[in-house]
């Protein structure tokens, strides 16, 4: 293991030595999770996924339209009903 000396500045901001950045995909703007450890404190990168979060009518789109036959499309309907939605109202196919 090669270490490296930096130094803690102003605000916490620690400079990681560019051999390390580069070996590790760390760039400008990159989000990392500080975690304590034994040793002291480990920095790795984070992932940072986009997360999308659905109006009820898109939540009632998707029942309505993933429904696999009569059975399953009856219960979606009734899940609709029960978010307040008119299932009428949401654009869907029918189960054939």
């Amino acid at each position: 293991m090669n270490a490296e000396t930096s130094k803690v500045g102003r605000r916490g901001t620690v400079v990681i030595p560019a051999r390390l950045r580069k070996r590790f995909g760390m760039k400008e703007g990159t989000i990392v999770i500080a975690e304590e450890c034994a040793e002291g404190v480990l920095l790795r990168p984070a992932v940072a996924v986009p997360v999308e979060i659905y109006s009820d009518e898109r939540v009632a789109e998707f029942l309505l339209n993933n429904a696999v036959g009569e059975e399953d499309y009856g219960q979606a309907v009734a899940e609709v009903r029960r978010m307040g939605i008119d299932p009428d109202s949401i654009p869907h196919e029918k189960p054939t």
